[in-house]
């Protein structure tokens, strides 16, 4: 069974998988695969939302600089757009999706907004250290930094993990977030923000993700740790723990017969497109979250509950 519905000017076709009742799930791409992380969003089918068109921005990041790694697809790029819109200028690090880049940067000019496009590998200081001085030279302070770059790779057991995958891993979900704060920290100021990107599959053990899902408990206790560590400067650090989201690393992890059934075993029995998480992201840059540091915000369909 399948049905078309309108979002802004666009039409996305959603489906039922053959031999699924539709009381049971309902799916939003076809079986696909990319060779290669983190993913590319241009060459996705259907292409993920990225922005609510009834979405209207009210000023609550208006002078604002924030600094978005990953920010060129996915997640990161439905965040730099709602901070756009609510009056932020936006740095975008990202690794080598280009087409994807250039993309959103466009795309956020069209909105009347500013963005710097920064390419690198957050797992290397002294691009850490590039991305500061950067952002300084172009906007002359910081105050907000998103954690968002992450890779997940797909392996059955843990002996089919290499030693170099989680390495690599380890090193850009992790080391680069570590790396980025550092070096971003002492340009934050009262009222700045910290948001980390952690994952539903931490708080339900996904078996097939181990080492993903170690370096996502990690940013848990990282959050934790930092937010009371910052607390009295004023400065907060919060996390976003997202289920399954339409996004480039979706397609670049799983085998491609598995994609029709992520976000199945939601509650709402679906996944969703990246413009859904983006109100978390301004609520947590934003003084509407004033009084909330070490926290986990989980937008996941009902998948972890508690």
């Amino acid at each position: 069974m399948n049905f078309d519905y309108k979002f802004g000017n666009q039409y996305y076709n959603y489906f039922y998988p053959k031999g699924i009742q539709s009381t049971e799930y309902l799916i939003m791409a076809p079986e696909q695969s990319q060779n290669s992380q983190p993913g590319m969003e241009y060459l996705m089918n259907p292409r993920p939302i990225f922005d609510n068109p009834s979405y209207k921005g009210s000023g609550k990041l208006k002078g604002k600089v924030a600094i978005i790694t990953g920010g060129d697809s996915g997640l990161g790029r439905a965040c730099a757009v709602a901070f756009t819109k609510e009056g932020a200028k936006v740095v975008i690090p990202y690794y080598n999706e280009h087409e994807d880049a250039s993309e959103t940067k466009n795309y956020i000019e069209r909105l009347g907004g500013e963005c710097l496009l920064i390419s690198g590998d957050i797992t290397d200081k002294s691009f850490c250290k590039l991305i500061v001085k950067k952002t300084l030279q172009r906007f002359g302070k910081i105050d907000i930094l998103v954690n968002n770059a992450g890779v997940q790779y797909e392996q059955d057991s843990l002996e089919c993990i290499s030693d170099e995958q989680f390495d690599w891993t380890m090193k850009v979900n992790v080391y680069g977030m570590f790396y980025l704060t550092k070096e971003v920290l002492p340009y934050l100021k009262e009222g700045s923000s910290i948001i980390n990107l952690t994952s539903v599959t931490t708080f339900y053990g996904d078996p097939q993700l181990i080492d993903y899902v170690t370096t996502k408990g990690a940013i848990v206790g990282f959050t934790r740790a930092l937010a009371r560590n910052l607390a009295l400067k004023k400065i907060r650090v919060n996390a976003i723990a997202p289920g399954f989201f339409w996004t480039p690393l979706q397609p670049a992890c799983w085998v491609k017969e598995k994609i029709p059934s992520l976000g199945a075993d939601a509650a709402m029995r679906r996944g969703a497109m990246p413009y859904e998480l983006a109100p978390t992201f301004v609520f947590l840059a934003s003084d509407d979250s004033s009084y909330m540091t070490g926290q986990v915000i989980h937008n996941n369909g009902g998948q972890v509950m508690g």
